[in-house]
C-alpha cells in the first residue's frame, strides 16, 4: 500500500470485523507530525493477540494466514521517525472494550508516503457499514474537517446513509471542507 489512506482504510475494517458500532477516525497535522488514531468499541484483544500484531504470519482472520497490515505500517511509521501504538481491552475483561490504534509519521521525512484519498476511505467505509456510527475528523493547522454519522441519521432519518445520492453529497461536503481549508 503506497497510501496511509488505505492503511486507514485496512485497520478501520478491521474495526468493523470486530463488531464495532462506533468507530472514530482522526487525523491530526501539527508541526512536522501526522498523526491518525483509529478507535472503535469492537470486541477487542488479548493482551496476547497484541504484543503479536507485529509478527505478520499472525492473523486473526480465517481468509489468510498472514497479517502485513500493522508490520508494514510500522515500519513505515518508524522510517520518518514515527510509532504505531495499539492499545485493546477485550470483551471478556470489560465492558468498555475495543481497540486504539494510533500512528506518528514525520511529513517532512524524505520516507513519508502521500496521505492519499481520505474522502474516498471514508465514503468506502460509510459504502460497506451504513450502520457504524463512524465519526471522521481532519485537524490542520488551518483548521478542521469533520463528518459524522450520527448526525447524518439524524438529519436523514429513514434514508440509508449508503444511497449513491448521499454518498455523493458525503464526498461533495467532505471536498468542499477541504477546499475551504485550501483557500484560507
Amino acid at each position: 500500500m503506497d497510501e496511509l489512506s488505505l492503511y486507514v482504510l485496512d485497520i478501520t475494517m478491521n474495526s468493523v470485523r470486530a463488531g464495532a458500532a462506533e468507530i472514530s477516525v482522526t487525523l491530526r497535522e501539527e508541526g512536522e507530525w501526522l498523526d491518525f488514531t483509529v478507535t472503535d468499541n469492537g470486541c477487542g484483544m488479548t493482551e496476547e493477540q497484541v504484543q503479536k500484531l507485529t509478527d505478520p504470519f499472525f492473523t486473526t482472520r480465517k481468509t489468510r494466514k498472514v497479517g502485513l497490515g500493522i508490520p508494514f505500517l510500522t515500519m513505515l511509521a518508524e522510517m520518518t521517525g514515527g510509532y504505531v501504538r495499539i492499545t485493546s481491552t477485550h470483551e471478556s475483561v470489560s465492558d468498555d472494550h475495543g481497540t486504539t490504534t494510533h500512528a506518528r509519521f514525520g511529513r517532512n521525512h524524505i520516507d513519508f508516503i502521500p496521505l492519499g484519498d481520505m474522502i474516498g476511505t471514508v465514503v468506502t467505509l460509510i459504502q460497506g457499514s451504513p450502520d457504524i456510527n463512524f465519526v471522521y475528523t481532519h485537524t490542520t493547522e488551518r483548521g478542521t474537517v469533520s463528518l459524522s454519522c450520527e448526525e447524518l441519521r439524524a438529519v436523514l432519518e429513514d434514508v440509508p446513509l449508503n444511497e449513491p445520492e448521499v454518498l455523493a453529497w458525503i464526498a461533495d461536503n467532505l471536498n468542499e471542507q477541504y477546499q475551504a481549508l485550501a483557500s484560507d
